[in-house]
């Protein structure tokens, strides 16, 4: 009986130990049909260092946001109520389908997000990656990473290049294209031609949202790849803010398209064209986190959280599915993110967070936006046109023999001309075509 009695005993402890695990809504639908999420978590900064954590790690696709100290008013941002202090998102637990602690690297983030990605992109299927979260949590660093530590976009590449070289290697025709854009106080530029034409943004029936006037840059290999994200780089916003010393005030959008030629059979060949979307959101911006002194920054910061409200506006409806309006013309950022959140491609959102007190509102925030975020449902499929060889390879010749018909025969009665080329006949008949 003892050993049944002790057995209960740790079953009941066990479950009394284990994160709450407190969701709203309905479960997600399954990865490959929606949105997936990864939330990276970074370490303390020097500033932070003195600071207790407010998220605690429990798994790869577990969390908990969860304030220490109870009856410490900082925790609640200074909200009250008659009863006393109010308590939200008490040991609020989070699920998602990647969780990463301040231990792991960007290389670590790399094999277990986007190495898997790129089959979906060289079976033909646009992908697109996005970072989200508050100034200073680490989204810029974990797209683009430092000389030392290259990020996401980075290793992504590099791995896509040896890929491509294989696929050559084995008789295959590849093609690597990049451009690159921002937007900026609702301004799109392009940054590999900062002096270019301006960008405008339309919705294309055929290819769904177009930018006119975009730089397209075909690169042989990785190092071209690699000068042309650098140069981007370099043209890109930037100004320090009291959250972030090296803040990006602008949306950053980097496509890579790859372009396959197959031989489908001895008469057809087959055109894979796909596109993959790195996209590095700016930081939202609370008042008491922006340089008051300057008004351009207080301007770029209310920009910035417009772009932001439509994004989150976007997921909110796209999360609750049905028919309703989804504003994706609320700002330029979320028209053309409209292909990425709620068409045909296959998108992971990389949810950046502080685990800082100091960030207690933003981290809450970017936590409900990510989860809201894997509700959204997708439909990813296949960009692969088939064109006939022998068409492509005789209609100009077919085209000058219809023309010399027309003019050397005399007119007279109706007569039908055979016509023969090699694996082609067709007939012509006399007196017009």
């Amino acid at each position: 009986m003892a050993p049944l009695q002790n057995r209960k005993r740790r079953s009941t402890e066990t479950a009394s130990s284990a994160p709450k695990r407190r969701r709203s809504g309905n479960n997600p639908p399954s990865p490959g049909a929606r949105v997936n999420v990864a939330v990276r978590v970074r370490p303390l900064s020097e500033r932070e260092s003195e600071t207790s954590s407010i998220v605690r790690v429990v798994d790869n696709r577990c969390l908990v946001f969860d304030p220490k100290a109870e009856a410490e008013p900082f925790y609640f941002q200074g909200q009250r109520a008659c009863g006393g202090l109010v308590k939200p998102n008490k040991d609020q637990t989070f699920m998602f389908d990647q969780v990463f602690d301040e231990d792991k690297d960007n290389e670590f983030v790399f094999e277990h997000t986007t190495k898997e990605m790129l089959t979906t992109l060289l079976d033909g299927c646009n992908c697109s990656v996005f970072a989200y979260g508050a100034t200073g949590a680490g989204k810029t660093f974990t797209m683009l990473g430092s000389e030392e530590c290259p990020g996401v976009v980075s290793l992504t590449a590099s791995e896509l290049y040896r890929r491509v070289d294989k696929l050559r290697s084995e008789g295959q025709s590849c093609d690597v294209a990049v451009a690159y854009l921002e937007v900026y106080n609702e301004v799109v530029r392009d940054l590999l031609c900062p002096n270019g034409p301006s960008l405008v943004v339309r919705d294309d029936p055929a290819k769904g949202i177009a930018i006119s006037n975009l730089s397209i840059h075909k690169v042989k290999e990785s190092g071209a790849l690699f000068e042309l994200l650098l140069k981007g780089n370099r043209n890109r916003t930037q100004h320090a803010t009291d959250a972030n010393s090296e803040s990006s005030r602008s949306h950053a959008i980097f496509q890579v398209y790859v372009t396959q030629t197959e031989n489908v059979t001895s008469t057809s060949k087959g055109i894979r064209v796909s596109k993959m979307s790195f996209v590095d959101l700016a930081g939202s911006e609370r008042a008491a986190a922006v340089n008051k002194n300057v008004k351009d920054r207080i301007r770029e910061g209310t920009k910035i959280n417009l772009s932001l409200l439509a994004l989150g506006n976007c997921i909110d409806a796209l999360s609750k599915g049905g028919t309703q309006r989804v504003p994706y013309r609320g700002s330029k950022l979320t028209h053309i993110l409209k292909d990425s959140l709620g068409g045909t491609c296959r998108t992971l959102m990389i949810a950046a967070v502080s685990p800082s007190k100091l960030s207690y509102t933003d981290t809450h925030n970017t936590l409900k936006y990510a989860e809201r975020a894997m509700k959204i449902e997708l439909q990813a499929k296949k960009n692969v046109l088939n064109v006939n060889v022998h068409m492509s390879m005789y209609s100009s010749l077919i085209e000058e023999y219809k023309q010399k018909v027309r003019h050397q025969l005399p007119s007279g009665p109706d007569i039908t001309i055979v016509s023969r080329l090699p694996c082609l006949s067709f007939a012509v008949p006399y007196g017009g075509m």
